[in-house]
């Protein structure tokens, strides 16, 4: 059985992650966005 406290947490962490204004889910998404783009410099790096 979880304590209430923590299920409150980690239900407020997976609504900051749905949240397209939360900074690291933009930032998780960036990097995301970047490793499909072949013109990306570490997606380059990544490849030789």
């Amino acid at each position: 059985m979880v304590n209430k406290s923590q299920s409150q947490a980690n239900l407020n962490h997976h609504a900051n992650q749905m949240n397209p204004n939360n900074n690291q889910y933009q930032a998780r998404m960036d990097n995301h966005a970047n490793q499909l783009n072949p013109n990306h410099k570490l997606y380059q790096g990544g490849k030789k």
